[in-house]
């Protein structure tokens, strides 16, 4: 995964030239449905810059690791999407100093998609939250406003749309995967810095301050996980899920139930030990 000399420039906040989105764009993937019951792989990362893959089982554990190599240690954010392949690839989105690049799973190099992604203080990939095909980036800026990124064919991204005007300083953690609500759109997780975890609704509208709906309260006591990530429907049953690491290392799968007032069933362990030994999940 060695950076290409020859690579695209840009700015995370304006439109890379090229752009092959819509309506012709949208046939070439999956839907939205289809994403929300998809399984991804888990990712990890060690201290010492080593990318671990841990593919799905299909009911809701993971296979034994597969060490994917370094270079990874300076990354100060890095998340993983499905663009290439007809959203097939499973793709690295990573930040190195200001620049974001993107090393596509099914492609041939490694793209600096641009400069400037310095101004946030945190990055997520969620799926598709604005309601186009392509899973969406959003970022949290250093004021606490969030933006959501829409995905694009050639793993780039349309320009930026606010969706959250501020305060979202104010949460440690932003996961999420797929749709946690039961209304077929993907949802936002975020836990406040007090433990208390919330579901954001997507609505499905990439227009400003209109992409969430009002949160919902999951409960409180999130803190006692370290790591929180999605990698979407891992158990199987058709509705996202939601993996949380725990002070102990040992790892835990809160199946989705597709209701609101209950998203979660009751936790179920899936790794008993040593992941406390990575310092981001993905």
């Amino acid at each position: 995964m060695a950076i290409l000399a020859s690579v695209i420039s840009g700015h995370p906040l304006q439109l890379l030239a090229g752009s092959t989105g819509g309506a012709a764009a949208k046939s070439e993937v999956s839907t939205t449905a289809a994403q929300n019951t998809r399984a991804f792989p888990l990712f990890g990362r060690k201290p010492d810059g080593h990318l671990v893959n841990y593919e799905p089982n299909g009911t809701g554990g993971v296979k034994a690791g597969v060490d994917m190599g370094g270079g990874f240690g300076d990354a100060t954010a890095i998340v993983q999407t499905n663009v290439s392949a007809n959203g097939a690839g499973n793709d690295l989105y990573y930040r190195m100093n200001d620049k974001l690049y993107c090393t596509a799973e099914r492609g041939n190099d490694t793209k600096l998609i641009g400069s400037g992604w310095d101004i946030y203080n945190l990055l997520v990939s969620v799926g598709n939250v604005g309601g186009a095909v392509q899973p969406d980036l959003i970022g949290r800026d250093t004021a606490g406003a969030l933006w959501l990124y829409q995905g694009r064919t050639d793993g780039l991204w349309e320009p930026r749309i606010r969706i959250g005007s501020g305060g979202w300083n104010g949460m440690d953690r932003l996961a999420g995967r797929g749709d946690y609500t039961g209304d077929g759109k993907s949802d936002l997780i975020a836990r406040s810095t007090d433990g208390t975890l919330y579901i954001y609704p997507g609505t499905g509208n990439a227009v400003a301050d209109a992409a969430l709906g009002s949160r919902v309260i999951v409960g409180k006591g999130w803190d006692a996980y370290v790591l929180l990530v999605s990698t979407g429907d891992n158990d199987g049953d058709g509705k996202a899920d939601l993996i949380a690491s725990d002070k102990a290392g040992a790892l835990w799968l809160f199946k989705g139930t597709g209701n609101p007032s209950a998203p979660f069933a009751s936790r179920v362990q899936i790794g008993t030990g040593g992941w406390g030994g990575f310092n981001t999940l993905f």
